[in-house]
C-alpha cells in the first residue's frame, strides 16, 4: 500500500517566529513513522513537508510565488529555495535517526511549471526510489516557470501531480491541530469539527475555511481543501485525512488507516470518521 504523508509547515514550524523548527515534534513524528513502518512492512511512503517559518517568510518577501522578473526577485528566489532545503535537511535528519531510509529529493531540480501549475515533476525519480525501498522525502520548494520565471510550489501541488503517476491509496494531511472545523477554532470557540468532506457538501463548510495562521503564500486551508477534493474526483479511490499531528500516535494511526481527523473523499463512508477535527495544516 502506497500512502503519501505531508507534515505540515505550521506543524514542524512555529509559523509566527521566522525559522522556528519544533525539533521535539520533528523527533517525535519521526519516531511515530518509524513504528508504522515496522507495524506493516508493506507500508511503503512518500513524505512530503511544507515550509512553513522558513521558505514562506522570504516568498512573502520576495513575492516569488506570483513571479520573477528582475535581479532582486531572483535573489529572493535563491533565499527561498535555500531556506525550505534547510528545514528538509532537519526533518531527513530526525527520519535517518529515527531508522527510517529517508532520501531526500529536491523538488526544484526536477520541477517546470507554467503560470504557477506544474507541467513536470519528480514523478519518475519518486517511483525509482520507491521501488528501491527507500522512503523519498519531497517539500515545498521552488520552480522555474516558463511564464513567471519563477514561482513556488506548494507540497499538496507536488502530491497532485505524484498521485497522476504513483496512483496512493491515501494522503495523510498531519497539521497542527486535528483536521477541519466550520472555523478557525484557534479564533472562534464556538467552531464545530467536520468529520467528513465530500464534493455535496463541500457548499456547507466552505465559507468558514480561510487561511491557515502565520505566513502561508501557497492559499491556507481553502486551497488546500480544494486541491484534496479535486484530486479525489481524479482518483475515486482515494480518500484524503487532514488530523492533527501535534496529538501523540494520531500520525501513526493515520497512516495505519484508523478514523481520525477529517476525512476527504467522493463519497461518504459507511462508519463516519471520528468528529475530532481543526483548521490548519
Amino acid at each position: 500500500m502506497l500512502v503519501f504523508l505531508k507534515l505540515g509547515g505550521s506543524l514542524i514550524t512555529d509559523k509566527r517566529e521566522a525559522e522556528a523548527p519544533r525539533l521535539d515534534v520533528i523527533a517525535r513524528l519521526a519516531q511515530e513513522i518509524a513504528a508504522a513502518q515496522r507495524t506493516d512492512p508493506a507500508l511503503r511512503l512518500v513524505i512530503g513537508h511544507g515550509s512553513g517559518s522558513f521558505g514562506h517568510v522570504y516568498g512573502r518577501k520576495y513575492g516569488t510565488r506570483n513571479g520573477v522578473y528582475d535581479a532582486v526577485g531572483w535573489y529572493g528566489y535563491a533565499a527561498v529555495g535555500d531556506a525550505a532545503a534547510r528545514l528538509n535537511r532537519i526533518v531527513v535528519a530526525e527520519l535517518l535517526r529515527a531508522g527510517i531510509a529517508a532520501w531526500s529529493i529536491q523538488p526544484g531540480a526536477l520541477l517546470r511549471c507554467a503560470d504557477g501549475r506544474v507541467m513536470q515533476g519528480p514523478e519518475e525519480t519518486v517511483a525509482l526510489a520507491l521501488e528501491r525501498s527507500l522512503t523519498p522525502v519531497v517539500f515545498g520548494d521552488v520552480a522555474l516557470d516558463a511564464v513567471r520565471g519563477g514561482t513556488i510550489v506548494s507540497t499538496e501541488e507536488i502530491f497532485d501531480w505524484l498521485a497522476d503517476a504513483l496512483q496512493p491509496t491515501r494522503i495523510v494531511l498531519a497539521g497542527e491541530v486535528d483536521g477541519i472545523f466550520t472555523a478557525d477554532p484557534q479564533l472562534d470557540p464556538t467552531a464545530q469539527p467536520i468529520a467528513s468532506i465530500t464534493p455535496e457538501t463541500l457548499a456547507a463548510v466552505v465559507a468558514g475555511l480561510g487561511s491557515s495562521h502565520g505566513v502561508d503564500v501557497t492559499g491556507g486551508m481553502y486551497a488546500k481543501v480544494m486541491q484534496s477534493l479535486a484530486m479525489v474526483q481524479r482518483h475515486p479511490g482515494l480518500e484524503i485525512v487532514v488530523c492533527s499531528g501535534m496529538k501523540a500516535a494520531h500520525v501513526r494511526r493515520a497512516l495505519a488507516g484508523a478514523a481520525v481527523g477529517t476525512r476527504i473523499s467522493v463519497q461518504e463512508q459507511a462508519q463516519p470518521v471520528s468528529a475530532s477535527a481543526a483548521m490548519r495544516l
